[in-house]
């Protein structure tokens, strides 16, 4: 990802400074840039060189699993949208009350898919909530 271009002649950032650093320090920086806003180790040492704050993000493992399985909701939502449109359509281009009636089964079917689902996400908000 590139920078953006400066503004100003001031602000264009033009003279290189070349120094070494250990190979622990430089897993630090590394391990610095991983966990912030920071693109690049440079980014990093300017800001610590100009005392600006360098936002850092942890992340909570243990929320791993509840989030994987939002996920997996998230998905089975979407077929099952994507199914009751499906039958939807054949319900309007059908013209045998018959057939009509086993396409309404159908969404009924799927919207009791849908109840389902809505309570396993609820159920894993709860779970979410009383961890916070």
């Amino acid at each position: 990802m590139a920078r953006k271009k400066a503004k100003t002649e001031e602000m264009l950032l033009s003279q290189p400074i070349i120094f070494r650093v250990t190979e622990e320090e430089y897993k630090r920086l590394e391990g610095m840039r991983a966990k912030s806003d920071c693109h690049s180790i440079g980014e990093v040492i300017r800001r610590v060189l100009a005392g600006k704050p360098i936002k850092l993000f942890h992340k909570d493992a243990s929320l791993d699993g509840i989030t994987e399985e939002l996920a997996s909701v998230r998905e089975d939502l979407r077929a099952i949208g994507v199914n009751i449109n499906q039958i939807t359509r054949h319900f309007n281009a059908s013209t045998g009350s018959q057939r009509r009636v086993l396409l309404a089964y159908q969404a009924l079917e799927q919207y009791r898919k849908v109840e389902q689902k809505v309570n396993l996400v609820l159920s894993l908000i709860s779970q979410l909530a009383r961890r916070w």
